[in-house]
């Protein structure tokens, strides 16, 4: 197949590229500079997400696109919003899609998106998933969990705090439960769907197969790094309540209330995913001791 993938050159966008390559497929990865994503098998299109028609062009003669786009934080004064890049961008990919003949679609949303969501991020991922439905393509949702692998940004970053902190904080009570997933993982479903027609009109949601607390993972990435336990302490939600609004605007800040209502709610599946693609995922610690060991 001829795919075009938009979001291809960030973290999981570099795990769906190796699948498919490996797969066999013709890859075109949109992209704000062709030195980003420089490899054999892989035609850069140069563009931007917001503007469906500096890319539009390039979709003529594909056979399926592949939207990855997402930002886990805004930063408004640059214009990088969750109803532009989630919502925005979408309705303009599902729009050149269709102008120029591509029928096969598939897209990244995140579990928790829903229907009186309680963050911003996952509102607009569900309000992008309804464009989806309606567009009249044949399209395909997928909805993964934290997804870890060697440059993912959160295990990585509460790896970096227990290699130099005492200790380590823990917003809130740290019970609410996480199952996160193999990049790869991800990747391998997203290559399986183009090959599956039975996905077609589907939503998956894509957890792992650890279920674990906040406090068990941050466990279970120091036993990765050798550590027999971790020194957790604990900031209370009211606290960063009345902290973090104040600070969020500066890039600086390590998180938003954004960011904090997803951490302290529950962010697990029930693994159904398997039934249809049969194969059984990394387990954690299994995986993040390939980068952090």
């Amino acid at each position: 197949m001829r795919v075009f993938i938009a979001g291809g050159t960030g973290f999981v966008g570099g795990h769906v590229r190796c699948a498919l390559l490996e797969a066999g497929h013709e890859l075109l990865v949109l992209t704000h500079d062709r030195h980003v994503c420089d490899e054999p098998g892989v035609e850069q299109v140069e563009g931007d997400i917001t503007r469906s028609e500096s890319f539009s062009h390039a979709l003529h003669g594909c056979d399926a696109v592949i939207n990855l786009v997402g930002i886990i934080r805004e930063y408004p004064l640059r214009g990088i919003t969750f109803e532009r890049l989630h919502v925005g961008a979408t309705q303009g990919l599902l729009r050149a899609a269709r102008d120029a003949g591509v029928r096969r679609y598939v897209h990244m949303s995140a579990l928790g998106a829903r229907p009186g969501a309680v963050s911003g991020y996952h509102k607009t991922k569900y309000r992008a998933e309804e464009e989806v439905r309606v567009s009249g393509l044949d399209w395909t949702i997928f909805r993964p969990s934290v997804i870890f692998g060697p440059k993912d940004d959160f295990i990585n970053k509460i790896a970096g705090m227990i290699r130099k902190l005492p200790a380590v904080p823990v917003i809130g009570g740290g019970n609410c439960r996480l199952q996160p997933i193999d990049g790869g993982d991800v990747a391998r479903c997203f290559r399986m769907s183009l090959e599956m027609p039975e996905t077609i009109g589907k939503t998956y949601e894509l957890c792992g197969r650890d279920r674990l607390t906040y406090h068990g993972l941050i466990q279970t990435i120091g036993a990765a790094l050798g550590k027999r336990s971790v020194r957790t302490f604990s900031l209370p939600l009211g606290l960063m309540g009345l902290v973090t609004p104040i600070f969020q605007c500066l890039p600086s800040f390590p998180i938003t209330m954004d960011q904090i209502r997803m951490l302290v709610e529950e962010n697990v599946c029930d693994c159904t995913w398997r039934e249809t693609f049969r194969f059984d995922p990394v387990g954690l610690e299994e995986g993040i001791r390939v980068y952090l060991g």
